[in-house]
Protein backbone atom coordinates (compact mmCIF):
# COMPACT_ATOMS: atom_id res chain seq x y z
CA UNK A 1 0.00 0.00 0.00
CA UNK A 2 2.83 2.40 0.82
CA UNK A 3 4.32 1.89 -2.67
CA UNK A 4 1.03 2.78 -4.34
CA UNK A 5 0.58 5.86 -2.16
CA UNK A 6 4.13 7.07 -2.88
CA UNK A 7 3.46 6.74 -6.60
CA UNK A 8 0.32 8.85 -6.28
CA UNK A 9 -1.94 5.95 -7.18
CA UNK A 10 -5.57 6.27 -6.10
CA UNK A 11 -6.52 3.31 -3.93
CA UNK A 12 -9.80 1.51 -4.62
CA UNK A 13 -12.88 3.06 -3.04
CA UNK A 14 -14.09 -0.10 -1.31
CA UNK A 15 -14.01 -1.78 2.08
CA UNK A 16 -10.41 -2.93 2.74
CA UNK A 17 -9.66 -6.62 2.15
CA UNK A 18 -12.92 -7.30 0.34
CA UNK A 19 -12.82 -8.96 -3.09
CA UNK A 20 -13.54 -5.63 -4.79
CA UNK A 21 -10.77 -3.89 -2.84
CA UNK A 22 -8.22 -6.64 -3.59
CA UNK A 23 -9.07 -6.54 -7.30
CA UNK A 24 -8.62 -2.76 -7.26
CA UNK A 25 -5.19 -3.10 -5.64
CA UNK A 26 -4.14 -5.72 -8.21
CA UNK A 27 -5.30 -3.47 -11.05
CA UNK A 28 -3.42 -0.51 -9.55
CA UNK A 29 -0.22 -2.55 -9.23
CA UNK A 30 -0.50 -3.73 -12.85
CA UNK A 31 -1.01 -0.15 -13.94
CA UNK A 32 1.98 0.98 -11.89
CA UNK A 33 4.25 -1.68 -13.40
CA UNK A 34 3.36 -0.81 -16.99
CA UNK A 35 3.41 3.01 -16.91
CA UNK A 36 6.16 5.58 -16.75
CA UNK A 37 5.85 7.49 -13.49
CA UNK A 38 6.76 10.91 -14.92
CA UNK A 39 4.57 10.95 -18.03
CA UNK A 40 1.90 8.30 -17.54
CA UNK A 41 2.87 6.77 -20.89
CA UNK A 42 3.70 3.11 -21.33
CA UNK A 43 7.13 2.34 -19.89
CA UNK A 44 9.93 0.45 -21.63
CA UNK A 45 8.84 -2.92 -20.28
CA UNK A 46 5.31 -2.42 -21.57
CA UNK A 47 6.65 -1.09 -24.88
CA UNK A 48 8.80 -4.16 -25.47
CA UNK A 49 5.90 -6.50 -24.74
CA UNK A 50 3.64 -4.58 -27.14
CA UNK A 51 6.35 -4.58 -29.79
CA UNK A 52 6.71 -8.36 -29.60
CA UNK A 53 2.95 -8.78 -30.00
CA UNK A 54 2.89 -6.44 -32.97
CA UNK A 55 5.71 -8.33 -34.71
CA UNK A 56 3.74 -11.53 -34.27
CA UNK A 57 0.60 -9.90 -35.67
CA UNK A 58 2.42 -8.51 -38.71
CA UNK A 59 3.99 -11.89 -39.45
CA UNK A 60 0.57 -13.59 -39.33
CA UNK A 61 -1.61 -10.96 -40.99
CA UNK A 62 0.76 -9.23 -43.38
CA UNK A 63 -0.57 -5.81 -42.34
CA UNK A 64 1.82 -2.91 -42.28
CA UNK A 65 3.10 -1.49 -38.99
CA UNK A 66 5.33 1.48 -38.28
CA UNK A 67 7.76 2.08 -35.41
CA UNK A 68 8.82 5.67 -34.70
CA UNK A 69 11.75 6.57 -32.45
CA UNK A 70 11.80 10.13 -31.05
CA UNK A 71 14.45 12.08 -29.19
CA UNK A 72 14.12 15.57 -27.68
CA UNK A 73 16.67 17.84 -29.35
CA UNK A 74 19.35 19.53 -27.22
CA UNK A 75 17.86 18.10 -24.03
CA UNK A 76 21.16 18.21 -22.11
CA UNK A 77 21.35 21.95 -22.71
CA UNK A 78 17.87 22.35 -21.22
CA UNK A 79 18.91 20.52 -18.05
CA UNK A 80 22.23 22.36 -17.82
CA UNK A 81 20.69 25.81 -18.35
CA UNK A 82 17.35 25.56 -16.56
CA UNK A 83 17.72 22.59 -14.20
CA UNK A 84 16.34 19.07 -14.05
CA UNK A 85 12.88 20.21 -12.97
CA UNK A 86 12.64 22.13 -16.24
CA UNK A 87 13.79 19.02 -18.05
CA UNK A 88 10.97 17.04 -16.44
CA UNK A 89 8.43 19.67 -17.51
CA UNK A 90 9.70 19.47 -21.09
CA UNK A 91 9.48 15.66 -21.08
CA UNK A 92 5.89 15.85 -19.80
CA UNK A 93 4.94 18.44 -22.42
CA UNK A 94 6.39 16.35 -25.24
CA UNK A 95 4.58 13.28 -23.92
CA UNK A 96 1.24 15.12 -23.95
CA UNK A 97 1.86 16.53 -27.41
CA UNK A 98 2.73 13.16 -28.92
CA UNK A 99 -0.15 11.35 -27.25
CA UNK A 100 -2.56 14.01 -28.53
CA UNK A 101 -1.93 13.34 -32.23
CA UNK A 102 -1.93 9.53 -32.38
CA UNK A 103 -4.81 7.06 -32.58
CA UNK A 104 -6.17 5.23 -29.52
CA UNK A 105 -4.84 1.99 -31.01
CA UNK A 106 -1.26 3.33 -31.14
CA UNK A 107 1.18 2.84 -28.27
CA UNK A 108 3.25 5.81 -27.11
CA UNK A 109 6.07 4.96 -24.72
CA UNK A 110 8.83 6.70 -22.86
CA UNK A 111 11.74 4.31 -23.38
CA UNK A 112 14.58 6.37 -21.91
CA UNK A 113 15.37 9.75 -20.36
CA UNK A 114 14.32 11.99 -23.27
CA UNK A 115 13.56 9.14 -25.67
CA UNK A 116 10.12 8.06 -26.84
CA UNK A 117 8.77 5.42 -29.20
CA UNK A 118 5.45 4.99 -30.99
CA UNK A 119 4.08 1.70 -32.29
CA UNK A 120 1.51 2.28 -35.05
CA UNK A 121 -0.37 -0.86 -36.14
CA UNK A 122 -2.07 -0.95 -39.54
CA UNK A 123 -0.15 2.10 -40.75
CA UNK A 124 0.59 1.80 -44.45
CA UNK A 125 3.64 3.18 -46.22
CA UNK A 126 1.58 5.94 -47.84
CA UNK A 127 0.81 7.45 -44.42
CA UNK A 128 4.04 6.87 -42.50
CA UNK A 129 5.83 10.10 -43.40
CA UNK A 130 2.64 12.13 -42.87
CA UNK A 131 2.06 10.68 -39.40
CA UNK A 132 5.66 11.23 -38.35
CA UNK A 133 5.65 14.82 -39.62
CA UNK A 134 2.39 15.52 -37.76
CA UNK A 135 4.00 14.34 -34.52
CA UNK A 136 7.12 16.43 -35.10
CA UNK A 137 5.14 19.55 -36.02
CA UNK A 138 2.79 19.30 -33.04
CA UNK A 139 5.73 19.10 -30.63
CA UNK A 140 7.38 22.11 -32.30
CA UNK A 141 4.20 24.14 -31.76
CA UNK A 142 4.41 23.74 -27.98
CA UNK A 143 5.70 26.44 -25.65
CA UNK A 144 6.75 24.98 -22.32
CA UNK A 145 6.77 27.23 -19.27
CA UNK A 146 9.66 26.02 -17.12
CA UNK A 147 9.68 28.99 -14.72
CA UNK A 148 7.58 32.15 -14.25
CA UNK A 149 8.02 34.13 -17.46
CA UNK A 150 10.36 31.55 -19.01
CA UNK A 151 9.02 29.58 -21.98
CA UNK A 152 10.97 27.14 -24.11
CA UNK A 153 10.42 25.96 -27.65
CA UNK A 154 11.09 22.25 -28.02
CA UNK A 155 11.74 20.08 -31.07
CA UNK A 156 12.21 16.38 -31.63
CA UNK A 157 14.08 14.28 -34.15
CA UNK A 158 12.15 11.30 -35.49
CA UNK A 159 13.25 8.07 -37.13
CA UNK A 160 10.88 5.52 -38.60
CA UNK A 161 10.93 1.98 -39.95
CA UNK A 162 8.22 -0.41 -41.09
CA UNK A 163 8.08 -4.00 -39.92
CA UNK A 164 8.66 -6.47 -42.79
CA UNK A 165 5.31 -8.01 -43.65
CA UNK A 166 4.70 -11.78 -43.57
CA UNK A 167 8.14 -12.23 -41.99
CA UNK A 168 9.02 -13.28 -38.46
CA UNK A 169 11.35 -10.46 -37.48
CA UNK A 170 12.55 -9.51 -33.98
CA UNK A 171 11.99 -6.54 -31.72
CA UNK A 172 15.72 -5.81 -31.65
CA UNK A 173 16.03 -5.64 -35.44
CA UNK A 174 13.01 -3.40 -35.77
CA UNK A 175 14.25 -1.06 -33.04
CA UNK A 176 17.71 -0.92 -34.62
CA UNK A 177 16.16 0.14 -37.92
CA UNK A 178 14.17 3.00 -36.44
CA UNK A 179 17.16 4.05 -34.31
CA UNK A 180 19.37 4.27 -37.38
CA UNK A 181 16.90 6.69 -38.95
CA UNK A 182 16.73 8.68 -35.70
CA UNK A 183 20.53 9.06 -35.67
CA UNK A 184 20.37 10.19 -39.31
CA UNK A 185 17.74 12.82 -38.45
CA UNK A 186 19.93 14.18 -35.67
CA UNK A 187 23.05 14.13 -37.85
CA UNK A 188 21.23 16.04 -40.62
CA UNK A 189 20.32 18.92 -38.32
CA UNK A 190 17.58 17.74 -35.91
CA UNK A 191 13.89 18.77 -35.88
CA UNK A 192 13.22 16.48 -38.82
CA UNK A 193 11.89 13.07 -39.80
CA UNK A 194 13.95 10.38 -41.49
CA UNK A 195 12.19 7.24 -42.71
CA UNK A 196 13.84 4.02 -43.77
CA UNK A 197 13.51 3.56 -47.56
CA UNK A 198 10.93 0.89 -48.26
CA UNK A 199 13.34 -1.05 -50.42
CA UNK A 200 15.43 -1.62 -47.30
CA UNK A 201 12.40 -2.41 -45.17
CA UNK A 202 11.51 -5.65 -46.89
CA UNK A 203 13.68 -8.39 -45.41
CA UNK A 204 17.15 -8.20 -43.89
CA UNK A 205 19.72 -10.98 -44.01
CA UNK A 206 19.04 -11.78 -40.34
CA UNK A 207 15.31 -12.04 -40.98
CA UNK A 208 15.85 -14.25 -44.00
CA UNK A 209 17.89 -16.56 -41.78
CA UNK A 210 15.11 -16.63 -39.19
CA UNK A 211 12.53 -17.35 -41.89
CA UNK A 212 14.54 -20.23 -43.38
CA UNK A 213 15.25 -21.67 -39.94
CA UNK A 214 11.52 -21.74 -39.14
CA UNK A 215 10.76 -23.37 -42.50
CA UNK A 216 13.25 -26.13 -41.85
CA UNK A 217 11.66 -26.83 -38.47
CA UNK A 218 8.16 -27.26 -39.90
CA UNK A 219 7.02 -30.91 -40.18
CA UNK A 220 6.65 -32.32 -43.67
Amino acid sequence: MQLLQQAGTVLPDAEPHTALWIQGVVDALCDLSSKDALTGLANRRSFEMTLEREIDRVARSGEAALLLALDIDHFKAINDTHGHNAGDLVIQAVARAVAHVVRPMDTVSRVGGEEFAIILPSCGAAYGQTVAERVREHVAEQRVEVAPGVELSVTVSVGGAFAPQWVRSSALLWMERSDRQLYRAKAEGRDRVCMEPLVDSLVSAEEKGMLFALTQLEPE
